[in-house]
């Protein structure tokens, strides 16, 4: 059985600037950090790979890897965004945040369910914090969303 996420691990650039976005900004603890030198079998590597706890005892994790191709780009909300969950004030609060310190900052969007904001990591990822709404709860129960309805409905268009 699933018990819930450990972890999502990404690319980035710079492990501490990156660090300062998700730890200084953001206020999620670097929690650990492995510096690696060689793979399970035997192959010579280094990268470093670093994770940031957040409040549920989850991570989201970083490699570094100099000289490792990767196309770091901004991404778009759609094809890629990384949702943290925060409360209504911590919401505000980050929203005033993000322009104060120079961190390209989008938003309050009322998606009905959750109101989010969006920033823009130092890698090019897009950051949600999103905060319940009391509509949260009915809109994403399946037994009377009829989400499997829409899915179906869309796949066979």
């Amino acid at each position: 059985m699933i018990k819930g996420l450990h972890h999502n691990a990404y690319r980035c650039r710079d492990s501490e600037e990156t660090r300062k976005f998700y730890e200084d900004f953001l206020g999620l603890r670097l929690a650990g950090a492995l510096a690696i030198k060689e793979s399970h079998t035997g192959r010579k590597t280094d990268v470093l790979h670093t994770f940031y706890e957040m409040g549920d005892g989850s991570y989201l994790a970083f490699f570094e890897a100099p000289g490792r191709p990767f196309e770091f780009k901004k991404q778009h909300d759609y094809d890629l965004h990384i949702a943290l969950e925060v409360d209504a004030a911590t919401l505000a609060d980050m929203f005033e945040r993000g322009p104060a310190a120079g961190i390209e900052t989008r938003g309050v969007s009322d998606h009905a369910f959750v109101e989010s904001i969006y920033f823009r990591d130092p890698n090019g990822y897009v950051i949600e914090l999103t905060a319940k709404t009391d509509k949260h709860d009915a809109m994403m129960n399946p037994d009377t969303n009829g989400a499997r309805r829409i899915l179906d409905d869309w796949s066979a268009a």
